[in-house]
């Protein structure tokens, strides 16, 4: 795709200009992390990028220290209990993803494409492989995200991500970042917890953990 060379062009430049612009944010975050509960202020776990290879992902911590790794948070039993109290607003206004932009400047990530898999979520990689979801660049938001979020099946949530493969784009990309913003300040799809009460269809949720 001739396009994905502009692509990481524009997700250089974007994300270094994102970088020096929110300095003072992470400062503020970072800050309220350590205040608020013990332990590091960045989070890393490993995901499922492009051609399926893994990487760490970074994330501002959300989540006590103690909390099981590697589950996605709808698992836990009561994942409440392992937020923090500043975890909880970063979580709802999506604050806690804004490290991401070093994983994009990096070339981890794109700012718009499939969002990176758990390394165990063998079913959304699976799916995502019937789409060819899993050979265009993994992004800070996507198609899916915008239609759907935490609440999508995994189904569901790898066809969208084979939408986005099928038109991907410099129109595409804009139509997902704008559509991001609007989700995010009407929080827009976020569930801790997953959405139904019915155990076999919370576990087919998918949603980050931390």
């Amino acid at each position: 795709m001739n396009y994905l060379k502009t692509k990481r062009f524009l997700d250089f430049t974007l994300s270094l200009c994102g970088i020096i612009i929110l300095l003072p944010i992470f400062f503020l975050i970072s800050v309220s992390i350590k205040l608020d509960s013990p332990g590091p202020i960045l989070f890393k776990q490993k995901r499922v990028g492009i051609h399926k290879r893994h990487f760490k992902i970074l994330k501002f911590r959300t989540m006590r220290i103690d909390t099981p790794k590697d589950s996605p948070t709808h698992l836990l039993e009561n994942p409440d209990y392992w937020i923090t109290k500043v975890g909880r607003f970063l979580r709802k206004t999506s604050l806690d993803e804004l490290p991401q932009i070093f994983n994009i400047l990096k070339g981890d990530m794109s700012i718009v494409g499939p969002r990176p898999a758990l390394w165990n979520q063998f079913d959304l990689i699976d799916e995502r492989d019937k789409y060819g979801a899993n050979d265009v660049p993994v992004g800070l938001t996507g198609w899916a995200q915008i239609n759907g979020r935490d609440e999508l099946e995994i189904p569901i949530k790898a066809k969208l991500d084979g939408e986005y493969v099928q038109k991907i784009g410099i129109k595409m990309d804009v139509r997902c970042f704008l559509g991001t913003i609007f989700k995010v300040l009407r929080s827009d799809g976020v569930v801790e917890g997953g959405t139904s009460t019915n155990p076999r269809d919370v576990k087919r949720k998918y949603q980050d953990n931390e």
